[in-house]
């Protein structure tokens, strides 16, 4: 398990997803504001990939957040649209509406930036956000991601056009977050 100060990301366990699918993917508009797409119910059982992991597929790594003091399932953290040539991939994450608002987001971000830059030896992290999405991009900023551009009216969004924000890190700007 990857430790950081409030959370652990492990491997995605199986009674992790029902609570996900519930918590996450069944809410609607939390997940049409987390998605690329539309939403779309998942069926109980279904190996949609939001849930249930492939080892096989090398470009994207999910796992699932717990807080470190008791275990408890908080979110989903991925690094995605990893390229291996360019040395660079995505960041996301999702918490469980009851673990929202308790700083987990940055730590979340922080830990995922230790298993890019440190453990995968990546060059650059980024992150894309809905513009209105003021927790992640605290969180992001507070890792020391930069602001690099604004993509208007990008993201279709529950009936409107909404803009995303792009951020990006380069490993010699981390700093990576004290040992605790």
């Amino acid at each position: 398990m990857l430790r950081g100060a409030k959370v652990g990301l492990r491997a995605r366990h199986e009674d992790d997803i029902p609570i996900l699918r519930t918590e996450l993917y069944d809410d609607v508009a939390n997940a049409s504001r987390a998605e690329g797409g539309p939403w779309r119910p998942i069926t109980p059982g279904s190996k949609d990939p939001r849930l249930v992991v492939d080892d096989k597929e090398q470009g994207h790594v999910p796992f699932s957040v717990v807080e470190l003091d008791g275990g408890t399932l908080i979110g989903t953290a991925t690094l995605w649209g990893i390229d291996n040539h360019s040395r660079s991939a995505h960041i996301g994450l999702g918490l469980l509406p009851a673990s929202r608002g308790k700083g987990y987001g940055t730590d979340v971000v922080a830990v995922l930036c230790h298993y890019g830059f440190v453990v995968r030896g990546l060059h650059r992290l980024q992150i894309e956000t809905l513009a209105d999405n003021h927790a992640m991009l605290r969180s992001a900023e507070r890792n020391g991601f930069v602001r690099e551009g604004v993509l208007r009216s990008s993201a279709w969004v529950m009936g409107e056009f909404l803009d995303e924000v792009l951020l990006g890190l380069l490993a010699r700007e981390w700093k990576p977050a004290p040992k605790v």
